[in-house]
C-alpha cells in the first residue's frame, strides 16, 4: 500500500526528500505501506500551486463547482469498498462502522456541499447595500485520524464550494484513505491546484502550513494543545482559524428517562471506534433513583464488547491507533480512583487493544471524569436534581456534545442549559447538514452543511 508522491497543482509529482513515513496495522502492529514525508519546500510548492489556481476557481459559477464536486462524489463513491478496507486496515475500525461511518458519513457530506454549491442561497441585501459572499482564499487543511476521510471531507468540500483552494496535510498516523480522496480528484478533473496533498509530520508540513504567509485560512481538527500552537502561528499574519478540538461530553439521564434505552444507546456513544470520538459521551451521568440500575446495565453492555480483528463481523471493538495512545489511555485507567465495573485488565492479543472499560462512583472533579482519555473508558456519575446535572455537565473546559434523555419537554430544557455545541435528546440521530463545533476549549467555528460553508466566505458590503 506504498504511496510515493504528492499532489500538487493537478499531477502526481516527486517529494522534496526520500524520507518516509511507516504506516501501522494497529491490530497487528505490522507495518502496511509507506508515504512521503513532507517537509516546508513541499507546502511551498503547494501552496504556490493553490494560489496559482484560486484566481480561476473562486470566479467559477458556483453551480460548475457544485457539478465539479458532484462529479468528485461519483469518483469517491466507487472506491467505497476499499475506503472502508483502508480504514479497517491503517486504524482498526471494525469493517461494519467503517462502512456506514468511515465511508459513508463522508460521502454523504460531499453530496450536501455539492448540492449547497450547485443550489446557492440568493445575495442578501441591506438597505443599499448588497451582501456578498465571497472564499477567503487559500486553505491549509490539518486533519487527524480517528476519522480520516470525513474530517477532510468536511473541510475540503466546504473550501472547494466555497470558491477556495486546499492544501492538505492528513495525519500520518493514517494518511492512506487521503490517497483514495485524491485518486478520485484526479479521476473526477478537478482543475489543477485547486485540491493539493502533502502528506507529513505536525512539525514539518503542519508547522509550514500553519506559518505560510500566502495560507489566508488555517482549519485544524484535533488536540487543544496543537489548536492552540497553530493559532498562534495563524496570528502572526492575522489569519483564519477554524477549530474543532476536544470533548468530554456529558450524556444526562434524567429521572424520568426510558433508562434501558439510555444506557445501551450511550455505552454505544462512548464506545463507537474504540472512544476515539471527539464527541464521545465518556462522563454517563444518572438521577439517583436509576444510578444502581444504570451501573449494572452498562457493565453488563460493556461486557459484549468484543475486541479482535476488524473484519471479523463479531468484532464490537477495533484497536487503539497506536502504542503510544494505548499507553496514555492505559495510564488514566491505572490512576483512576474510581469503582471498577467493567475491563480495565489489558487485552493478551497483539495489537493496541483496550478493553471497553466502565467506572462507577466517579468524582466529578477527578482527572478521569475531566480529561480526554480518546479511548474506550466510561465514567458514571451521579446527580440529584436537573440543576445539578446542568451543573456537574458544565464543569468542564470542554463543550462539543452531549446526550439528554427523559421526557421531551424537560430534556430539550436542560439541553438548552449545557454549555455546549451540539446536544441529542433521546438519542436523536446525527445531522451530517447541522452545524458541527464546540464552546470553550472545544474550539472556534462550525462545519458542516450551510454554517460550515459560511466559515470558507468573507462578508463585502457592496453599497449600491
Amino acid at each position: 500500500m506504498n504511496r510515493d508522491s504528492l499532489y500538487i497543482g493537478g499531477r502526481w509529482v516527486s517529494p522534496n526528500s526520500d524520507t518516509t513515513l511507516p504506516v501501522e496495522n494497529p491490530a497487528t502492529e505490522e507495518i502496511i505501506g509507506h508515504v512521503p514525508a513532507g517537509n516546508a519546500v513541499d507546502v511551498d510548492r503547494a501552496v504556490t500551486a493553490a494560489r496559482t489556481a484560486f484566481e480561476g476557481w473562486s470566479r467559477t459559477p458556483s453551480a460548475e463547482r457544485g457539478a465539479m464536486l458532484g462529479k468528485l462524489h461519483e469518483a469517491l463513491s466507487a472506491r467505497t469498498g476499499e475506503i472502508a478496507r483502508t480504514v479497517g486496515l491503517e486504524l482498526g475500525t471494525p469493517l461494519k462502522i467503517a462502512k456506514a461511518v468511515q465511508a459513508g458519513l463522508p460521502l454523504a457530506v460531499l453530496r450536501g456541499y455539492a448540492d449547497l454549491a450547485s443550489n446557492p442561497a440568493p445575495e442578501e441585501t441591506i438597505g443599499h447595500s448588497l451582501i456578498a459572499r465571497e472564499p477567503v482564499g487559500v486553505v491549509g487543511a490539518i486533519t487527524p485520524w480517528n476519522y480520516p476521510l470525513h474530517q477532510v471531507v468536511a473541510k475540503v468540500a466546504a473550501a472547494l464550494a466555497a470558491g477556495c483552494t486546499v492544501v492538505l496535510k492528513p495525519s500520518e498516523l493514517t494518511p492512506l484513505v487521503a490517497y483514495l480522496l485524491l485518486d478520485a480528484a484526479d479521476e473526477a478533473g478537478l482543475p489543477a491546484g485547486v485540491l493539493n496533498l502533502v502528506p507529513g509530520t505536525g512539525r514539518d508540513v503542519g508547522a509550514a502550513i500553519a506559518g505560510h504567509p500566502d495560507v489566508d485560512m488555517v482549519s485544524f481538527t484535533g488536540s487543544t494543545a496543537t489548536g492552540r500552537a497553530i493559532t498562534h502561528a495563524a496570528a502572526d499574519r492575522i489569519a483564519k482559524v477554524s477549530l474543532e478540538l476536544g470533548g468530554k461530553s456529558a450524556n444526562i439521564i434524567l429521572a424520568d428517562a426510558d433508562l434501558t434505552k439510555a444506557v445501551k444507546v450511550g455505552v454505544g456513544n462512548a464506545f463507537l471506534n474504540s472512544g476515539q470520538t471527539c464527541t464521545a459521551w465518556t462522563r454517563m451521568l444518572v438521577h439517583r433513583s436509576l444510578y444502581a440500575d444504570a451501573v449494572e446495565l452498562a457493565a453488563t453492555a460493556a461486557a459484549g464488547y468484543r475486541t479482535g480483528d476488524p473484519f471479523d463481523e463479531t468484532t464490537r471493538l477495533g484497536p487503539l491507533v497506536s502504542a503510544a495512545q494505548r499507553a496514555r489511555v492505559q495510564g488514566f485507567i491505572a490512576r483512576a480512583d474510581a469503582k471498577l465495573v467493567a475491563g480495565g485488565a489489558p487485552v493478551p492479543d497483539k495489537g493496541y487493544f483496550v478493553p471497553a472499560t466502565v467506572f462507577a462512583d466517579v468524582d466529578p472533579d477527578s482527572e478521569l471524569a475531566q480529561e480526554e482519555i480518546f479511548g474506550p473508558v466510561l465514567s458514571i456519575i451521579p446527580f440529584e436534581d436537573d440543576d445539578d446535572a446542568v451543573r456537574i455537565a458544565n464543569n468542564s473546559r470542554y463543550g462539543l456534545a452531549g446526550g439528554v434523555w427523559g421526557t421531551p419537554y424537560r430534556a430539550l430544557d436542560v439541553a438548552r442549559r449545557l454549555r455546549t455545541g451540539a446536544v441529542d435528546v433521546n438519542g436523536a440521530a446525527f445531522n451530517p447538514v447541522a452545524p458541527f463545533g464546540g464552546y470553550k476549549q472545544s474550539g472556534i467555528g462550525r462545519e458542516l452543511g450551510a454554517h460550515g460553508l459560511a466559515e470558507f466566505q468573507q462578508t463585502k458590503a457592496i453599497q449600491l
